[in-house]
């Protein structure tokens, strides 16, 4: 069951979401959502630097993304075809018996911005600053401003505090992440390359 505006509030209140900074609700919580602002570090690829990625080669993955910081007013120009991770200003809590999936916002879709190719889940137990996967499938470059609202939560309950919490998982990837993490599929790939 998602969460209606009046239980995600409740649940804020209860500690079973906990969103830092707090949440204004006049402008971030709607009927079924809540809206994330964007953050100021983005990992981008350095394309003109490597030919391809080999999932199975010696290459880590982190090493063909950098970092690219905006500070003050500026904003990050997403060309068209252009794809960066970036985390949100908050940082998101979830209780073991609630997910939160990440959507994008219409008024940036209808530009042609998203927000996540394939990962929308955070699982129940997700601790840490959620990244997005933004990608412009426009056709003219966008300004994005850290700060901004880019994205919505919303919150779903599961049939019963799970077992396991994505902060309690062995092989978690990304939990606790400040700041957008490069994939870490190659360890995977090479664990069972063997």
């Amino acid at each position: 069951m998602i969460l209606s505006d009046r239980d995600i509030k409740k649940a804020l209140k209860s500690g079973r979401i906990k969103v830092d900074p707090k949440p204004n609700y006049k402008t971030q919580l709607g009927s079924c959502s809540l809206d994330l602002h964007l953050g100021n570090k983005f990992r981008v690829f350095k394309n003109s630097s490597y030919p391809y990625i080999d999932l199975k080669g010696p290459l880590d993955t982190d090493k063909i993304m950098e970092e690219v910081v905006v500070k003050g007013d500026r904003p990050f120009i997403m060309q068209p075809g252009d794809f960066a991770l970036v985390t949100t200003v908050e940082n998101l809590e979830l209780a073991d018996d609630l997910l939160g999936r990440i959507e994008g916002r219409s008024s940036l879709g209808r530009l042609g911005i998203i927000v996540h190719g394939t990962a929308s889940i955070f699982d129940p137990g997700w601790r840490g600053k959620p990244t997005m996967e933004l990608g412009n499938l426009g056709v003219m470059p966008i300004a994005l401003y850290p700060g901004m609202r880019i994205c919505a939560f919303t919150f779903e309950e599961v049939s019963s505090p799970v077992d396991v919490p994505y902060y309690k998982k062995k092989n978690n990837k990304y939990a606790g992440q400040k700041s957008p993490l490069a994939s870490k599929l190659t360890q995977e790939v090479r664990k069972h390359k063997k």
